[in-house]
């Protein structure tokens, strides 16, 4: 039987820490599904779905203490099904916000999403300068699962008063495949 864990490091960036972190979940028979990993600022971070067989998690722990050892914070967690798992009728979709950097823009879509009983499946955001002013613009891309009897009632109206509001343009559309 296997296990899925939700595993999170962070800590110094420095050169070989995801060979490092990828060879350990190797030796123990395990993969990586799903990750995420980015130098955000000088520190390093890695989040990543991995499955591994269910005995090995004893090992895994041994495997975390010799990275917390070197200084890394490392977590995990066994998960539960994602909200597309557990609900397979709720619809996929995708919101793309782009604008003029300013505070409140996560927090405004992510209020109105929970608002309304959507969960946010993913999210990705970025802060760059512009070309030519070097003034920061914000670039957002989330998925979502909105619950089937919503899909109809026009949620996304919503959102789009929010980009008014926000001085921001936020387009959503739906998604075939599921998230």
């Amino acid at each position: 039987m296997r296990a899925n864990i939700v595993l999170t490091l962070t800590g110094k960036d420095r050169v070989g820490i995801v060979e490092e972190v990828t060879q350990s979940l190797l030796d123990l028979g395990g993969n990586v599904e799903t990750s995420r990993m980015a130098r955000l600022g000088g520190e390093f971070a890695i989040l990543m779905l991995v499955s591994l067989p269910s005995d090995q998690l004893a090992r895994l722990e041994n495997n975390i203490q010799l990275l917390t050892a070197q200084g890394y914070k490392v977590t995990t967690s066994q998960t539960e099904l994602t909200y597309a798992e557990k609900y397979p009728d709720w619809l996929p979709y995708q919101i793309e916000v782009q604008g003029a950097d300013h505070e409140g823009i996560i927090h405004e879509v992510a209020s109105l999403l929970s608002q309304r009983g959507i969960s946010i499946e993913s999210m990705e955001t970025v802060t760059r300068p512009a070309p030519l002013s070097g003034s920061p613009l914000f670039t957002m891309t989330a998925l979502v699962v909105v619950p089937p009897h919503l899909a109809r009632q026009g949620w996304e109206a919503g959102l789009e008063g929010a980009g008014h509001r926000l001085n921001v343009e936020i387009k959503v559309g739906a998604v075939k495949s599921q998230v």
